[in-house]
């Protein structure tokens, strides 16, 4: 048995939505109708009796004032002019003397209905007439009333006209759902169209902005947002993995042609030992960049909900500023540290730790003996700004865009330890810290900068939740 499905457009969600909308309307619009429907009625015939009542009360003192001749002229008059009130006055034999409405037999006073026949050539249902009957002595009787064909057509008018103004809304408000919907289904297409590229290779699609600023509009922007980021990781990824297999074969190569001599070539136990010593080391450098590879993804794959806290960075760069500077001074350097006291910035204390270390190896390793290296952390309204700055040989101008890209390292730096991994690594703290980092020349020397933004920091902020 196959199975009923609604069709696309009734399933949206916004379409249900503005049907709900519709539906409740309705109902409300229904009960609010029927209440002023009856108030209305209520109203109009209230209006009627006080007019006949009115009326009654005027003739009843025009008989007593003039007698019943001059209270037939009167009904006489008024009977035909624009009152659009029926009239009738009989005496005691129900002998009609005067009025539209025909001798009905006995009245008795008080409210009553009475039928009058039609006067129309067709001869049509007769009119009910809403009338309040007077004895007004000497057997004389006077009947007042309103047509209720009138009061029942007003009410046929009010309720039409409500009814037709519950259907167009409900009408225009189906109809109004089921645009939206198919403006929000076309959007939704695009997304999936969008997402079947991308799922078939098309890396480089990215979901359409029709510039309106809604909703889906900020779904889309944010989504190629996700898509460019991806398309960086994924840049990134061919690039580590081309980088890993270009700057480990010679490493391996290295460690293979010692072992291998060692093997043709060597005579004693000491050819043995210098080769395995010397393989031993090249493992030890590789190790350690397998290491610093693992920990820059640790780094850009960590949250900054996974452990932030407010850091003293003034204590912190002053403690990595100590421990290096015994260091700095064996090799001949000056290095010196200007700290603002009391800047807290949220982040993880270990990292920027880390990373300060690595700016600060950086300048011991790359700079002869006699470099004057120079730690600065300032803050001001705009944010906090940690700089590692050196007189030493500094860096070509080529250079610079490339010193954060993994394994590179300049021409001046071949021959120093070290494995073109430092600066990717504070890079990657940079980032995740919402900082920015920067690379200048300073002719003589290098400064690099990190810059922790106001905005960034309260952003990282607001994602802790307020935790940092």
């Amino acid at each position: 048995m196959s199975r009923f499905v609604l069709p696309r457009l009734l399933r949206v969600t916004s379409f249900r939505f503005a049907a709900l909308y519709v539906a409740m309307f309705a109902a409300s619009a229904l009960v609010l109708g029927l209440a002023v429907f009856l108030e209305a009625r209520s109203a109009l015939r209230q209006q009627m009796d006080g007019r006949i009542e009115a009326e009654t009360a005027f003739l009843t003192a025009e008989f007593h004032a003039g007698g019943l001749s001059h209270l037939v002229a009167v009904v006489a008059a008024r009977g035909r002019g624009v009152s659009a009130l029926d009239y009738l006055v009989e005496d005691r034999d129900k002998t009609h003397l005067a009025g539209e409405m025909p001798a009905v037999g006995t009245l008795r006073p008080g409210w009553t209905v009475i039928d009058v026949p039609n006067a129309s050539e067709d001869g049509g249902r007769p009119e009910r007439v809403r009338a309040l009957v007077s004895d007004l002595g000497e057997g004389l009787s006077l009947a007042v009333g309103g047509d209720l064909g009138q009061l029942t057509d007003l009410e046929e008018a009010i309720l039409t006209a409500f009814l037709w103004t519950v259907g167009l809304a409900a009408v225009l408000g189906i109809g109004g759902g089921a645009l939206l919907s198919r403006a929000f289904l076309n959007q939704v297409d695009a997304i999936a169209v969008t997402a079947e590229a991308i799922i078939g290779g098309d890396l480089a699609r990215r979901v359409p902005v029709r510039g309106t600023g809604d909703d889906l509009d900020r779904l889309a922007s944010l989504l190629n947002r996700m898509l460019d980021r991806i398309g960086v990781l994924m840049d990134s990824l061919r690039q580590v993995s081309s980088d890993v297999a270009h700057d480990l074969r010679t490493p391996l190569s290295r460690i293979y042609q010692r072992l291998e001599g060692a093997r043709t070539h060597a005579r004693s136990m000491a050819d043995y030992q210098v080769a395995v010593e010397a393989a031993v080391t090249e493992a030890e450098g590789l190790l350690e960049t397998f290491s610093a590879l693992l920990r820059i993804a640790q780094v850009e794959g960590s949250s900054p909900r996974a452990g932030f806290r407010d850091v003293d960075l003034s204590a912190v760069v002053d403690g990595v500023a100590d421990a290096y500077r015994p260091d700095a001074e064996d090799a001949g350097h000056c290095l010196t540290a200007t700290v603002s006291p009391g800047i807290i910035v949220p982040g993880d204390q270990e990292l920027l730790t880390q990373a300060l270390a690595n700016l600060i190896e950086n300048a011991l390793r790359h700079t002869p003996s006699g470099t004057r290296i120079a730690v600065l952390l300032t803050g001001g309204p705009d944010g906090v700004f940690l700089t590692v700055e050196d007189n030493g040989p500094g860096v070509v101008a080529a250079d610079l865009p490339r010193l954060t890209h993994r394994f590179y390292r300049g021409e001046r730096s071949r021959t120093t330890p070290g494995n073109g991994l430092g600066l990717s690594l504070v890079n990657a703290v940079a980032e995740l810290h919402g900082a920015r980092l920067d690379v200048e020349s300073t002719q003589p020397g290098l400064r690099v900068s990190l810059s922790f933004r106001r905005a960034a920091m309260a952003q990282i902020e607001r994602r802790d939740g307020g935790e940092v």
